[in-house]
C-alpha cells in the first residue's frame, strides 16, 4: 500500500547489496512511496551485489562511493544533487562491518588493525557522511538522516563481536552529530536498532540462526523483517516525524524491554528435564 508520504523528497540510500538487505528494501519502498534517490555502495559491494538490478527498478542512478573516504563521499553528495536537481531530504546509512567477525577473531583475541578498519567503515563513515553533508549545506530543512544499528551496543551478545563496539559509536556520533545538525539546519538524526535480520551483513555472525529463533521467541510481536524495518525508515524520512531526533529507536517486536518470555522458559525447562 503507498500513501505518498515521500512524494518529491530526494536522497540518498548507503549499502543496498542484494535482496535480502533492509538497504534495499527500504530503497524499494521509497520508490514506491514518490521519493526519488541515488544509490550508493562501494566499488567492491558493488561486484558482489545486484544494486543495477535494483537501480533499474527503480529508475535510479548508481553513483559508487567507499563511504570511508571523504573525497568519495564529496563526490557522491554533489553528484546526488546534480542528478535529484536539488538538496537532499534523507539519507540511509546502512553500512557494517567486521573484519575480525569475518577471520575468525575472538574478542579477547582482536586485529587492532582490523579493528580500526570496523569502526572507520561501521561507525566513522557516518560521521564523515553528516560532515559532507553538514558543509555542503546539502539537507533541506527538516530533512532526515538514519543510521542502522543494533541492541547489542547496549547489552552483551557474545558472538557479535566488535561489532558492538562499532555500533555504540555509531549511536554516539548520531547523537553528537544530531545535536549540530539539527541546531544549525533542522535537519534529524537517528538510528533504528533493528531485530537480528537474515541479511548478508548479519548471517556473517557466529550462531545467527540460533539467535533469530531466540529473539523471536523473546519478542511478543516476534522479529521485525527488513520491510518491516524499511516502513520504520520511511516514517523518519516522512514530514510525520519532524521532531524526532536524537534517538536510538528500537524496532524489534519488544525484544528489548523483556526480561524473559514464556516461550524461552518452556524451552529453558524442558531442557532441564
Amino acid at each position: 500500500m503507498s500513501y505518498n508520504l515521500l512524494k518529491g523528497k530526494r536522497g540518498i540510500i548507503f549499502g543496498a547489496l542484494d535482496e535480502n538487505s533492509i538497504a534495499w528494501k527500504t530503497a524499494e519502498r521509497v520508490n514506491e512511496e514518490g521519493g526519488k534517490f541515488v544509490l550508493t555502495n562501494a566499488p567492491i559491494a558493488m561486484r558482489m551485489g545486484n544494486i543495477q538490478q535494483l537501480a533499474e527498478k527503480t529508475g535510479s542512478e548508481i553513483i559508487p562511493a567507499d563511504a570511508t573516504k571523504v573525497e568519495d563521499i564529496e563526490n557522491l553528495v554533489e553528484k546526488a544533487m546534480e542528478v535529484l536537481g536539488g538538496k537532499l531530504d534523507f539519507v540511509l546509512h546502512s553500512i557494517g562491518m567486521s573484519v575480525n567477525v569475518r577471520k575468525g577473531n575472538h574478542y579477547t583475541d582482536m586485529n587492532y588493525d582490523f579493528t580500526t578498519k570496523g569502526w572507520d567503515v561501521s561507525a566513522v563513515s557516518f560521521h564523515k557522511t553528516m560532515q559532507v553533508l553538514y558543509k555542503k549545506e546539502a539537507m533541506n530543512e527538516w530533512g532526515s538522516i538514519v543510521a542502522l544499528s543494533y541492541m547489542a551496543a547496549q547489552r552483551v551478545f557474545p558472538d557479535y563481536n566488535d561489532m558492538a563496539d562499532n555500533k555504540a559509536y555509531l549511536e554516539s556520533i548520531a547523537r553528537s552529530f544530531g545535536y549540530f545538525f539539527g541546531k544549525d539546519k533542522k535537519v534529524r538524526v537517528n538510528t533504528i536498532s533493528q531485530s537480528p535480520t537474515p541479511t548478508t551483513a548479519g548471517t556473517g555472525v557466529k550462531g545467527f540462526d540460533g539467535f533469530i529463533a531466540y529473539a523471536d521467541k523473546m519478542s511478543p510481536l516476534g522479529n521485525a523483517t527488513a520491510l518491516e524495518c524499511a516502513d520504520y525508515t520511511l516514517t523518519l524520512f516522512s514530514d510525520l516525524t519532524k521532531k524526532v531526533t536524537l534517538q536510538n529507536l528500537y524496532h524489534d517486536g519488544g525484544f528489548s524491554n523483556m526480561g524473559v518470555s514464556q516461550e524461552v522458559m518452556d524451552t529453558f525447562m524442558k531442557d532441564q528435564e
